[in-house]
């Protein structure tokens, strides 16, 4: 069959990157032969472009038919109520920066919706389809989102991630970049991941043994030791952090002897949170022959004699050796000594005394803050709550930091190592003696939403500061907790807080009114979150 003749006002087929260099330089610098010359070939290059467009779009080169997507993975899960449903597609519209200005009275919508997808997973939820590229795009921009959306996007999710560039990091958010791990009885398939895996893949593997069977994560770990890489010796050891047990010390010994002065250290940290490992009592000695009661003045008062030298033995348990910029050696080594002592060898070094004893005897020669703060330190490695008490002291006492804790980070972690209620009984004491000012981070490690003491001590806490006269803004941080963690029960007795009070002679002007808004937004935020909750039922 042969071709159709060409019609003289068919368009040259000019190749497309001729057209895009002809554009570029101008039809009168160069004109093709192809072109028609003078005031007409402009018209004409765009007349070409525009047929060469479509057929660039439209043509296709028949090729062999690539193989068909598996379909995603069924999500067994029941699905989100029909309230619940408009309620996401709600909080992930709200994107920051697409209101603009003041906030005024409306709830912070993208502060909600860690809260929503918690309560979501709760409650066993699946998300619906649909809105799984925008729950993506939503935890692509927030990595503290991550951990509860990609739980409640489920299966379905990783199968979208495979096919977009932008949402991979879902897959490294889980155990084996999304792959089927072998059960922990399929030894043969282990050793062989374990051997020829890639790196992520052997990571995930020891972290999902580890929390199953540590002497098999510990046991494979051992097999490869000597021939990984220095960084990746350390990323594998962390992974010991899981199941941590006595049987593990023999193989954390041998690490200390590592080449790697980070895979030493952490070794040294983790056999420090063992404290009837070698170590704890090598540190135990070393650090009792520094620390003492001193009985001679009358009082009896802890005496210190800091280390005058780091020696092999030291650096090799984990001690670094070169203080940072500004501190003393001796109190670097000292605090390094005391922090690495299993706490309660303390007891039987400094007469038999409590805990509580020990942090309220007198410290000599300033010696204090850098033995607490170590003492501090050690409490939470070791996870001491009996210790963390002690150090906290009584949330009443005039020096707001208590008898050991000496800055706000400090308290908030020692804090963390009490149980619930008690951790917010103790930050509601603080606050109705030292106020707002020092307890956004302490309020930060309390359980959501916030126990009826703390909640109370929190709203009377910014009706005196209201009552004040100064401006909102200095608590805008608090504010913002309480919106998110203030039980929504409280709601009711709020609202007589959000009337504009008179203003008086030392009350800053406007600052009423703000204040109001401030409140009028708590309620409703308060409100809605009640709401929500109602919308996907009883867990």
């Amino acid at each position: 069959m042969s071709a159709a003749p060409t019609s003289p006002d068919t368009p040259h087929a000019a190749p497309w990157e001729e057209l895009v260099t002809v554009a570029l330089l101008g039809t009168d610098r160069r004109t093709p032969p192809w072109l028609p010359p003078g005031r007409d070939a402009p018209t004409a290059l765009l007349d070409l472009a525009a047929v060469e467009t479509v057929r660039r779009r439209a043509g296709l080169t028949p090729a062999p038919a690539g193989a068909r997507l598996e379909p995603a993975a069924a999500d067994p899960r029941p699905s989100l109520p029909p309230a619940a449903v408009r309620r996401l597609a709600m909080l992930l519209s709200d994107r920051p920066g697409t209101g603009g200005g003041r906030r005024g009275t409306a709830p912070d919508l993208m502060e909600l919706l860690p809260q929503w997808l918690s309560l979501a997973n709760e409650r066993g939820f699946a998300a619906p389809p649909e809105m799984l590229p925008a729950l993506l795009d939503a935890a692509r921009g927030r990595t503290d989102l991550r951990p509860t959306a990609l739980a409640f996007a489920g299966p379905r999710a990783l199968w979208l991630a495979r096919l977009n560039p932008d949402w991979r990091f879902a897959l490294r958010s889980v155990p084996g970049g999304g792959s089927e791990l072998p059960p922990p009885q399929d030894t043969d398939r282990i050793r062989r991941l374990w051997q020829e895996g890639l790196f992520a893949e052997r990571v995930a593997l020891l972290g999902g043994l580890r929390s199953r069977q540590p002497a098999l994560a510990r046991e494979l770990l051992a097999t490869t030791w000597t021939t990984e890489r220095a960084e990746d010796r350390l990323m594998f050891l962390d992974s010991l952090r899981t199941g941590l047990e006595t049987s593990d010390e023999p193989f954390l010994e041998q690490a200390l002897s590592d080449r790697s002065r980070n895979v030493r250290a952490t070794a040294a940290e983790l056999l420090s949170a063992l404290p009837g490992s070698a170590l704890a009592g090598r540190m135990a000695a070393r650090a009792a022959a520094c620390v003492a009661v001193d009985r001679t003045g009358g009082e009896p008062t802890i005496a210190v004699e800091a280390p005058h030298e780091c020696d092999p033995g030291m650096e090799r348990d984990g001690v670094v050796p070169k203080p940072p910029a500004g501190r003393g050696e001796r109190s670097w080594w000292l605090g390094q000594l005391v922090e690495a002592a299993p706490l309660g060898s303390w007891t039987a070094r400094l007469g038999g005394r409590t805990p509580e004893e020990i942090v309220a005897l007198p410290v000599a020669d300033d010696w204090r803050d850098e033995l607490h703060a170590a003492w501090c330190r050690a409490a939470v490695r070791q996870r001491d709550p009996r210790w963390s008490r002690a150090l906290l002291g009584p949330p009443s006492a005039p020096e707001a930091g208590g008898p050991g804790a000496v800055s706000l980070a400090e308290r908030a972690k020692l804090l963390s190592m009490l149980d619930a209620e008690e951790r917010a009984e103790w930050v509601a004491g603080f606050i109705a003696t030292h106020g707002l000012s020092e307890a956004f981070q302490l309020l930060g490690v309390c359980a959501v939403p916030w126990s009826a003491p703390l909640g109370r001590s929190v709203v009377d806490a910014l009706d005196i500061a209201r009552d004040a006269g100064s401006y909102p803004w200095s608590f805008s941080g608090v504010m913002g907790l309480a919106e998110r963690c203030l039980d929504p029960v409280e709601a009711s007795r709020l609202d007589a807080l959000t009337a504009i009070p008179d203003e008086t002679e030392d009350t800053s002007p406007g600052a009423g009114g703000y204040w109001a808004e401030a409140f009028q937004r708590l309620t409703t935020t308060l409100r809605l979150r009640a709401t929500m909750r109602e919308e996907l039922g009883e867990p």
